[in-house]
């Protein structure tokens, strides 16, 4: 009779103890809409859910890369359309200091104007990104341009910097370094860049500056060539700014699609049926209740009840 009742107790526990867990189970699954709470629920679909979460964690990362390079080349953008301003506003000056009309006193006030022209093209090239690195500086740490004492202008950057990730084997060139924007420009058959360039014209404008009208002449025939070739630098950089951020456009919408799509299969594989576990969760309380009141009327009989 001991290992009898002992049994009865042991087997009324262990059904109320799997009815209470499989009750608790099912309103986890309601209130977190999932079906699978542990990888034990269903080891296989665990795995791949794993893997679809490794996945759409490059993914995210991939977002976010998209987004930092069209910011970056946003301020690239930003940057040249200021230089484009400032070369214009040099070509302005040049043509009208081609007019035999000027004085000495006008042509340096024109000079005064473009010495000003290259401190905002100088201030332009050291721009910093958003990440607090030198946007025309290439792969270096530090600072795109420096000027020396005598108020030269050098690259001090290093190579390109290196593209950004932004899908699986797909990368992009978010900024281009100083000497592809600013120099590398043919002028007499000398080698020079936009500092350069709009500094010459200033000095040939300058007090001083021209030895000879004829000297002066050339150095604004210079000038006209290498302003105009600047320009077509910076259309080219802007252009291909513009077709970077058009290809990014295309890679933010499929990697949205993407993620869009991870998530209504990860729905798929561990979503629950709330209906239907609402109404399993109704019959397993009520078997639960059932049994508990079953289990408290009879652990009250005594022996001659039974015997009855």
């Amino acid at each position: 009779m001991k290992i009898g009742t002992a049994y009865f107790f042991d087997s009324r526990n262990r059904q109320m103890g799997d009815l209470s867990g499989l009750a608790a189970k099912l309103q986890e699954q309601i209130a977190t809409g999932k079906r699978i709470l542990t990888p034990s629920d269903d080891p296989i679909i665990s795995a791949r859910l794993a893997r679809m979460a490794g996945g759409a964690a490059d993914q995210t990362q991939f977002a976010s890369n998209v987004k930092l390079a069209q910011s970056i080349l946003g301020q690239s953008d930003t940057a040249l359309d200021s230089v484009t301003n400032d070369l214009q506003r040099a070509q302005e000056l040049l043509v009208r200091a081609g007019s035999d009309t000027l004085n000495d006193d006008n042509r340096a006030a024109m000079a005064a104007e473009l010495k000003s022209i290259v401190d905002n093209l100088y201030s332009t090239a050291n721009t910093t990104d958003v990440r607090g690195t030198a946007l025309f500086g290439g792969s270096s740490a530090g600072p795109a341009y420096s000027r020396a004492a005598d108020g030269t202008i050098s690259f001090v950057g290093q190579g390109e910097a290196p593209p950004i990730p932004v899908g699986d084997g797909v990368t992009v060139q978010a900024s281009d370094s100083g000497p592809r924007v600013f120099g590398g420009i043919q002028v007499g058959g000398t080698t020079k860049d936009v500092f350069k360039i709009v500094s010459d014209l200033a000095k040939a404008l300058d007090v001083g500056g021209s030895a000879t009208p004829a000297d002066r002449k050339q150095a604004l025939a210079d000038a006209s060539d290498g302003l105009a070739a600047a320009l077509e630098n910076v259309n080219t950089a802007r252009a291909s700014i513009g077709a970077r951020g058009a290809r990014l456009d295309i890679q933010s919408e499929s990697l949205a699609k993407a993620a869009n799509d991870y998530d209504i299969e990860r729905g798929n594989l561990e979503g629950v049926d709330i209906q239907a576990a609402v109404t399993d969760l109704q019959k397993t309380m009520l078997t639960l209740q059932a049994t508990q009141a079953s289990f408290t009327k009879l652990s009250q009989l005594s022996l001659f009840d039974y015997i009855r």
